[in-house]
């Protein structure tokens, strides 16, 4: 086995995937009438199922770590055997889920995983020992439906982390408790962003203060598009089985769809925008001179995630995507690929984020042949270079219909997130014979190019609430100023600087609760206001204002008009 590089991911979840292993062995030895699920990695860690009498408590979880720890001493080497379905079947004996998922398997063998008395259904891949893993933490326990299923039993499944270091445990602690503190949900409520309720579950109610950080988005993405040569359109949230069947989406992607009837037809809620977009393509004789076309949309869709993977803005069913098919030449491809880095490298820095970049190639089953693939690799790669951006390249992982660039953003704890993409697609144009008339007056086939720079409005907005900690820049800001009247004399003067600053089209909340002016400086710094106002006899005779900054820091007795326009400076500038 190759040594472990822990910035390997494929490494790391070999790593992780070891240590739900141990997990596993110490509930056996503590719970010898466990029935054991399935215990992989995840994106940060691990998790494994358990079906227990009684529910595991947070007492529970600290013998069941103390245990980990005393078979992780013991270095036990994790050995792997293939055997038949037939073996399998005898050696998981009452393991009511092994026994299910050994039905389940494809081919006549199973492979196994021994360390210790512990035995496991799996295909690995394992570290040799249980001796890299130096540091181990049992994080919490929640309800899982067995293969997420909510017809199935409800099993208990608890997270873990575990790494090579002490160090590294307390430095990922750390950063955590740093990540409680911006964690989306708890200030979306703070600061009355959002809400979530059980009537649609997986979608998100956005209320007006939410729908101002949505709105600055929208109007910034319209903007930088309109200036990139995009025209948008819009496309019906509900359409014909024919045109997913068409598409491919009905064989390929009809369990994470919903359906409906209508007139005795079957239609689909859209799941993807591109189906909706190609029939506008289709509806004029496209001329070479036409492309590129550059069509966006901000479409909502639908996706049936299953109810264990919900995770606040994170996952939802009902979510917008910044989308836009781009439908060019293949002359065109490395131009408009590069236009498209650049667009989401301003958009990125604009927000602060630093990212890096991923280059996936055509996997082993592919559509097409290897001289398309290759002219279109070869132009992601050229595009990538001409703009001196670093990249890696994952072999072999790209879609079926094309490879694919990915942006991986950084956030404020340096958190990575998988945001914008850029896929080059041969399969649409076939399938929906798109054509375009060349030079030579005959028709040919259009390069299209699938992209996003947000993503999901919804997924990016809780990106941007933990990467700000819910201190948004003034530009984005639900509340950019708020104005505070010293005693109730002061009211008519406020209520006038209030009304030039709307007229101006800032964002403006006049506090004339009866409290005092500190308890309400305070309740706004809290609130994650930028500015706080306060007026009282001196600023109303000088018509000025007293400005202090959300971190606190008091900037004294400004003209009202001068602050106008300063806080529009800085809006025109999205610092």
């Amino acid at each position: 086995m190759p040594k472990l590089n822990w910035n390997n991911q494929a490494d790391r979840e070999r790593f992780w995937h070891s240590s739900s292993h141990v997990l596993a062995a110490a509930v056996k030895q503590l719970y010898p009438g466990a029935k054991f699920a399935i215990g992989p990695p995840i994106e940060e860690g691990f998790y494994y199922d358990f079906d227990v009498k009684t529910p595991f408590k947070p007492d529970d979880l600290q013998r069941i770590e103390k245990k980990m720890v005393e078979i992780i001493k013991k270095k036990e080497k994790f050995g792997r055997r293939e055997i038949s379905k037939k073996e399998a079947v005898k050696l998981f004996g009452n393991q009511q889920y092994k026994l299910e998922l050994v039905k389940d398997l494809p081919g006549e063998k199973v492979s196994i995983y021994t360390n210790g008395d512990f035995t496991d259904l799996c295909k690995g891949p394992h570290l040799e020992s249980s001796e890299p893993i130096k540091a181990v933490k049992l994080l919490r326990v929640a309800g899982a439906y067995w293969r997420g299923n909510e017809k199935n039993k409800m099993l208990q499944r608890i997270y873990g982390i575990s790494f090579p270091s002490e160090k590294m445990l307390k430095e990922w602690l750390h950063k955590k408790e740093e990540a409680e503190g911006r964690n989306h949900l708890v200030l979306g409520k703070q600061l009355d962003l959002f809400s979530m309720h059980s009537e649609a579950p997986g979608c998100v109610f956005i209320h007006p203060k939410g729908m101002a950080i949505w709105n600055g988005l929208v109007e910034f993405w319209r903007e930088e598009h309109r200036k990139a040569g995009y025209i948008e359109v819009n496309t019906p949230m509900i359409l014909k089985k024919e045109l997913w069947e068409q598409s491919g989406h009905w064989d390929h992607y009809k369990e994470n769809m919903y359906f409906t009837k209508i007139d005795n037809e079957d239609f689909a809620v859209k799941p993807m925008n591109c189906p909706g977009g190609i029939l506008i393509y289709k509806t004029k004789r496209h001329s070479y001179r036409d492309l590129p076309i550059r069509m966006a949309e901000l479409g909502t869709v639908y996706r049936h995630e299953k109810s264990g993977v919900l995770n606040g803005l994170f996952r939802v069913r009902k979510f917008t995507q910044d989308d836009a098919h781009i439908y060019c030449i293949e002359q065109q491809m490395e131009e408009e690929i590069g236009k498209v880095i650049g667009l989401v490298d301003y958009f990125y820095k604009i927000f602060g984020f630093s990212y890096s970049v991923e280059l996936s190639t055509r996997p082993l089953k592919a559509m097409g042949s290897k001289q398309v693939w290759d002219k279109a690799e070869n132009a992601l790669m050229a595009a990538l270079r001409k703009k001196k951006i670093k990249f890696k390249v994952n072999e072999g992982d790209g879609a079926f219909y094309g490879p694919k660039i990915d942006f991986h953003i950084k956030d404020a704890l340096g958190r990575s997130w998988q945001c914008a993409t850029i896929q080059l697609d041969f399969s649409m144009p076939e399938k929906f014979d798109l054509y375009y008339i060349d030079k030579d007056d005959k028709p040919k086939r259009p390069v299209m190019l699938h992209r996003v720079v947000y993503g999901s409005m919804e997924r990016f907005l809780g990106i941007l609430i933990e990467h700000y900690a819910g201190a948004f820049p003034l530009w984005l800001s639900p509340v950019q100023v708020a104005l505070i009247p010293i005693a109730d004399r002061h009211l008519g003067y406020a209520e006038k600087v209030a009304k030039e600053m709307q007229e101006a089209g800032l964002r403006v909340e006049l506090d004339s609760r009866n409290e005092t002016v500190s308890y309400k400086v305070r309740e706004w710094q809290k609130q994650k206001a930028n500015y706080i106002l306060v007026v009282g006899d001196k600023e109303e005779k000088q018509g000025s204002v007293t400005v202090r900054e959300r971190s606190g820091k008091v900037l004294g007795a400004v003209k009202a008009k001068a602050i106008i326009e300063k806080l529009l400076r800085e809006i025109a500038e999205r610092k």
